[in-house]
């Protein structure tokens, strides 16, 4: 390993855990109650290993199989591997294999196939439902944009909520990208309403987890009660290697 990448990855990732741990209290919160989920798509095993030998121990992927292969050669104790992308249901088994949580359940078919698989093993994934606050159709999740449109999606969640072997405890959402991260409150805020929505239509969930905000955005969404930040460009740097889809 590079000891003088692993300095450069430690100094950035000590500097953005501050900046959490400052908007966690601006936001009225105790320090320590948001995590920093280190992404680490695309980037090759040895950039992970650095992350790691920095003080990363939340690991977020976004491919599957990409994750496996590293999962398999890195072999270490103390992380958690974290799928943050478009899961494919035919991909459900590798996921409930290898990954301590899930951010993107997006819907029922998925979630019925995680269940199968985690019942084979006798585990109980936990797992955040990805929600579309945006409208953008490039973004996967259940659509959330339309407040008005809230009760319609009280089925889908029923049957989600149902699955004894997911532990559903919260959301996830990837708003749109703004060179301003200010323009990113508003659906930030729309998440906040959202689990409020959850929280009185569905009391038998447990919603306390937001996943939310990147390396563009992640001090505003910690702001706006954030519980989860996903980071990569800012702690690894430009990724080698940028992928659209798995198949």
């Amino acid at each position: 390993m590079d000891e003088d990448r692993i300095s450069v990855i430690r100094e950035r990732y000590l500097h953005i855990c501050d900046q959490i741990a400052e908007a966690t209290i601006r936001s009225g919160r105790a320090s320590g109650t948001v995590h920093l989920v280190t992404v680490t798509k695309s980037q090759p095993v040895e950039v992970v290993r650095e992350a790691i030998a920095a003080g990363a121990t939340l690991l977020g992927e976004n491919y599957t199989e990409e994750a496996v292969s590293k999962i398999n050669v890195i072999k270490e104790n103390g992380l958690e591997w974290h799928m943050i992308g478009h899961v494919q249901s035919r991909k459900a088994e590798l996921v409930v294999r290898y990954f301590d949580m899930l951010h993107s359940l997006d819907s029922i078919r998925l979630a019925g196939r995680l269940d199968k698989f985690c019942a084979e093993v006798g585990r109980t994934l936990p797992a955040l439902v990805e929600v579309n606050v945006s409208g953008e159709e490039s973004k996967f999740g259940l659509p959330a944009w339309d407040e008005r449109h809230w009760p319609e999606l009280e089925p889908v969640l029923e049957q989600i909520l149902a699955f004894s072997h997911l532990g559903v405890c919260g959301l996830m959402t990837m708003p749109p990208f703004f060179d301003d991260p200010e323009q990113t409150r508003p659906f930030f805020r729309r998440m906040r309403r959202l689990q409020g929505y959850l929280i009185k239509h569905f009391p038998q969930g447990k919603w306390t987890e937001l996943s939310m905000g990147t390396s563009a955005d992640y001090i505003a969404a910690v702001e706006e009660g954030a519980t989860i930040v996903r980071v990569g460009r800012s702690i690894l740097g430009q990724r080698p290697v940028e992928r659209l889809s798995e198949h």
